[in-house]
């Protein structure tokens, strides 16, 4: 795998204090190991910062909010996704306000699909 920078590893721990909402109720489900699998938080791989990583499985999750839809961040995701996917990374993601309304069902979903792959 390529070297992650240091720079990274610095924006993740900031991540790790910062979470965003639909962030903090997923960790809250994820942190418990369902089905006995391990998640980091924000997690470092090259130059980007995974909101979760399932390493058994080599599966990213990401959330996304309304600001991946705007401009550019749709191409930069897709990059990103590229980029994961040449490391051997599957990323799934998941809207934000999914997490929002029922962050139960969307741990389980998302469990579930990884538990699938592990």
């Amino acid at each position: 795998m390529a070297r992650t920078p240091g720079s990274t590893y610095n924006r993740a721990r900031k991540l790790r204090k910062t979470m965003t909402p639909p962030e903090i109720m997923l960790w809250q489900r994820l942190r418990t190991r369902p089905l006995n699998l391990k998640f980091r938080r924000q997690h470092p791989v090259g130059p980007y910062v995974l909101d979760f990583y399932c390493a058994a499985a080599r599966t990213a999750i990401e959330i996304d909010g309304a600001v991946h839809d705007m401009g550019d961040n749709a191409e930069r995701d897709q990059r990103r996704d590229d980029y994961l996917a040449k490391k051997g990374i599957t990323v799934l993601r998941i809207a934000a306000q999914e997490v929002i309304d029922n962050a139960d069902d969307a741990a389980d979903q998302l469990v579930r699909a990884i538990a699938d792959r592990a």
